[in-house]
């Protein structure tokens, strides 16, 4: 297991939440460091340094570590802590490729069901940009390219597809961030998302399952290449 220096974690993010158990207070506080890379793949943690810097005991942490294991972000190791779950290239490959298939689904029927009206947010979320070194402005664009997708995703009318693109979107959250740490995205994302805009303002449903699958394969290939390019730690076959 490799060791890395585990960052300070986001006191504010914490005592925000104060309306909630410990268990669901460490829990958001540990997803949201671990999603957005400020807690990398392949960080060694134990619970006595997590609960020295949450300020809480270990059985909230404890607990809220169990549960982000059998969501696949942290991996277990008795008597020897805990480490944040690698990203493996086969993951990344085989969750796009759901992606693809769903969300293409999902903007065919959105092609026949959005409205004129329904354009001017999505505009909004699809020119949305970060800047490369502010880990905030990265964040705010990651929600808003999620925020896209979703939406079109609600504009199926199909709730039971729309559930499972919101699952496939949280677990590739933190692919989403280690791309847009890897290199500037702003313009490809702009330029892919505004192209998809025009198809489905079209009303052509093929087309739009079409660009909303090329989009998607686009963005795994980019991912792919410039954590390559990078030798990004903690990424394997």
């Amino acid at each position: 297991m490799a060791r890395h220096a585990t960052p300070p974690l986001d006191k504010q993010a914490v005592t925000a939440r104060s309306g909630k158990s410990l268990t669901e207070q460490a829990y958001a506080a540990l997803r949201s460091q671990i999603i957005t890379c400020q807690m990398p793949p392949g960080l060694e943690v134990s619970e006595q340094e997590l609960s020295e810097r949450l300020e809480m005991s270990k059985t909230p942490v404890r607990e809220a570590l169990m549960r982000l294991c059998l969501e696949g972000l942290v991996e277990s190791y008795p008597r020897r802590g805990y480490r944040i779950a690698p990203v493996t290239i086969k993951a990344i490959n085989d969750l796009f490729h759901i992606r693809a298939v769903l969300e293409g689904d999902a903007a065919a029927l959105a092609a026949r069901h959005l409205k004129p009206d329904d354009f001017a947010a999505l505009e909004t979320l699809a020119d949305a940009s970060y800047r490369l070194e502010e880990n905030k402005s990265r964040e705010d664009f990651v929600d808003a390219n999620r925020e896209f997708h979703l939406a079109i995703s609600q504009a199926s009318g199909n709730p039971r597809l729309h559930a499972l693109v919101v699952s496939h979107l949280e677990e590739g959250e933190r692919f989403f961030h280690l791309g847009a740490q890897a290199r500037d995205i702003n313009s490809e994302t702009n330029r892919e998302h505004n192209d998809l805009l025009d198809v489905l303002r079209s009303g052509d449903p093929d087309q739009a399952r079409a660009v909303m699958s090329q989009h998607i394969e686009s963005t795994r290939k980019g991912l792919l290449q410039s954590l390559m390019a990078a030798e990004y730690p903690d990424i394997s076959l």
